[in-house]
């Protein structure tokens, strides 16, 4: 079957404007310096990647357009995704982006719906998140709207999120990166490995297994595999997608070589398992 890469990103830089992309670099970026990706990265772009492997869908997450007008960018990749001639319908499914913690948010998420394959929001959780009642009580609609929820988390989060994953049951949860494990300290990866079986108990909490450019710059297919096959026992092959990230990722391979390292990785798990993970399990998730 084709697979599905459930995490990449498009953008235009005189089309949109995106504040990390085209005002100053941000010092403190977790990829530390990412100029070599301040530039477009177009549909034609992408589709050049994307030849010659076996992805056939994609999912678009949000990528930080201006945060006073984030409908423009669901608008613009929805002009895309109809110019199927060009296109080939990527992406298949939006994650876009609506300020939870404002009280005006449903009336974004309202705007977002306007599209059609707009399927989930992604942003960073505020601090002191179970106490944020206009951001609990926003994320609470989500599922009114047939919307998931993509998380950018760390470990020090995630006994929280997993308190919001038992309060909204119906809400599909979908943790980002990894977890970013962004350290090889015993203790840091004791409290990430912690934090991740506790999200791994809620069974409306799935994961992607992506952002390798962050947490094994050097990586090859071996030195992924201890991380991808333990998070696919947390998980379960159910419950697991897998993505490119780009072209964030960029920075650390090419397109080619992530999905040729996925599938090593992969090798030992039935071909139904291999399956859900590289395609099946986002085609159910994002609806696509």
């Amino acid at each position: 079957m084709g697979y599905v890469d459930t995490h990449f990103h498009l953008w235009d830089l005189k089309a949109n404007y995106y504040p990390w992309l085209t005002d100053r670099i941000l010092t403190d970026h977790v990829l530390g310096d990412y100029s070599a990706i301040r530039k477009d990265y177009l549909i034609t772009d992408l589709l050049a990647d994307i030849e010659g492997t076996p992805v056939t869908k994609g999912v678009h997450i949000q990528a930080n357009i201006d945060p006073q007008d984030p409908v423009r960018e669901t608008r613009w990749l929805q002009a895309i995704a109809d110019d199927q001639a060009v296109s080939r319908g990527f992406p298949h499914a939006i994650v876009a982006y609506a300020p939870l913690e404002s009280p005006g948010a449903e009336r974004m998420l309202a705007a977002h719906m306007a599209f059609p394959n707009v399927r989930g929001l992604r942003q960073v959780l505020p601090p002191d998140v179970l106490d944020h009642e206009v951001f609990c009580r926003n994320l609470a609609l989500l599922p009114r709207y047939r919307l998931s929820f993509d998380l950018q988390i760390r470990h020090p989060h995630m006994a929280s999120v997993a308190v919001l994953a038992d309060r909204n049951p119906d809400l599909q949860f979908i943790v980002t990166h990894c977890g970013y494990p962004l350290s090889r300290d015993p203790g840091y990866l004791d409290a990430w490995r912690a934090g991740m079986r506790e999200l791994a108990r809620r069974p409306n909490m799935a994961v992607k297994l992506s952002g390798f450019a962050f947490i094994d710059p050097h990586w090859t297919a071996d030195t992924l595999r201890p991380l991808v096959l333990e998070i696919i026992d947390l998980f379960g092959p159910g419950r697991c997608m897998f993505a490119t990230d780009f072209p964030v990722d960029a920075v650390a391979g090419d397109y080619r070589s992530y999905w040729a390292a996925y599938e090593a990785i992969t090798a030992g798990h039935t071909r139904d398992e291999r399956n859900a993970m590289l395609g099946a399990n986002a085609e159910r998730i994002y609806r696509i």
